[in-house]
């Protein structure tokens, strides 16, 4: 695939596609809900076990990087270390899902065959761009915004779960 118009060089790295900036505009308003629900959720924090904590910290970190990464231009140095580092939140926060069980019925649910797809796409993700598959790497990390961050992220919404309780209830 070649660049388009708004994807050209600028000074060795690819500027941002209007898809980009809408996905990155996307992850934004996701993440201004996601800050909304935790304030909201003020009175009930002490519930919320350590290892939710911990999956909220990372999902709101990833979401911040993910908004910079999409909206900056591709490829220079400051796109691979923050790229590095959203892989690792992204990684991270699948494998603290894994141990956060009995949330809704007793048990794992359909979401940790998410995380575990997580867990197996994120260091493709990494190596694609390491290999130069810059085509496919770009791929998979718009599909992994799509798909693990804003899709699973409007998920944590309603059925009674614990953002959409907060911001809801």
């Amino acid at each position: 695939m070649s660049a388009t118009a708004p994807e050209m060089h600028v000074h060795g790295t690819a500027r941002a596609s209007a898809f980009d900036r809408g996905l990155s505009l996307t992850a934004l308003g996701l993440l201004c809900v996601v800050l909304v629900a935790i304030g909201r959720g003020r009175p009930h924090w002490s519930e919320a076990p350590s290892l939710v904590w911990a999956h909220l910290l990372t999902i709101v970190l990833a979401l911040i990087l993910t908004v910079i990464q999409l909206w900056r231009p591709k490829g220079g140095p400051t796109h691979k270390a923050i790229g590095r580092v959203w892989v690792a939140l992204m990684f991270g926060t699948a494998l603290i899902t894994l141990f956060i069980v009995g949330a809704d019925d007793g048990g794992y649910s359909v979401l940790h065959i998410l995380s575990i797809w997580v867990m197996i796409q994120v260091p493709l993700i990494a190596i694609a761009a390491r290999k130069g598959q810059i085509e496919r790497h770009q791929r998979a990390a718009r599909a992994m915004v799509v798909g693990a961050l804003l899709i699973a992220g409007f998920f944590t919404f309603p059925f009674h779960r614990l953002l959409g309780t907060w911001l809801f209830g």
